[in-house]
């Protein structure tokens, strides 16, 4: 049975017994990129606010945020939740996921094959999704992030442990109300629950990989 057959089949199983079924467990990277994605893009062109489409699915608008920019994999009934919400219909929703048949045992990534990727309101955060592979409880996420000078954002939370290595350049880093001075070669673990933010105050663009450990809700 395809992932997308199996979403269908799931979402009748949901609306007959309300079974709490995560959706990650059947997801592989691509398609856990594709949920985030595919819901900004129809609220965006349906434009509906953050805050009309979280009231309408019950779930917080920080919640929706962070399922929007791939900071953390929604349960089935919420991602149903959400897709009521927007009043789309759940073939409709899947019909763009591409499918394949089977996972290697191993994976070569090309660096021509890094896909961009947008997440909060930014300037000069440029994201670039690497990989990403869910499994029972965690998905693994890898991306590779160019800090332009300057660069400016709001702090955000990740529901996950998150690490980074700076491979180019010296960036301070602020974690809760902390500031690390960070070098190249330097590396940091931590709490991404925690709110974060890189900062970078040179002249030079940065250019860090970015490890998520997230929590599957």
């Amino acid at each position: 049975m395809s992932a997308y057959l199996f979403y269908i089949f799931l979402y009748r199983i949901k609306t007959r017994k309300n079974i709490n079924l995560l959706l990650v467990n059947i997801m592989t990277g691509s398609e856990i990129s594709f949920v985030g994605k595919r819901i900004k893009e129809l609220r965006l062109n349906k434009d509906l606010k953050l805050v009309e489409v979280a009231i309408k699915s019950c779930v917080s608008k920080g919640l929706l945020s962070r399922i929007e920019n791939g900071r953390t994999i929604p349960s089935l009934p919420v991602l149903f939740s959400i897709i009521n919400a927007l009043s789309e219909n759940p073939t409709t929703f899947f019909e763009q996921l591409n499918c394949t048949a089977s996972s290697p045992f191993y994976m070569l990534i090309k660096s021509t094959e890094y896909q961009s990727i947008k997440k909060e309101d930014s300037i000069g955060f440029n994201y670039y999704s690497i990989m990403s592979q869910s499994f029972k409880d965690i998905t693994f996420s890898v991306v590779f992030l160019e800090l332009e000078p300057h660069a400016k954002r709001e702090m955000v939370t990740t529901d996950g442990m998150e690490f980074i290595y700076l491979v180019e350049g010296d960036i301070d880093y602020k974690l809760g109300e902390t500031t690390f001075s960070m070098n190249q070669g330097d590396s940091l673990f931590f709490d991404g629950r925690v709110p974060h933010l890189k900062i970078n105050k040179t002249t030079k663009t940065a250019r860090i990989l970015v490890i998520y450990l997230l929590f599957n809700q």
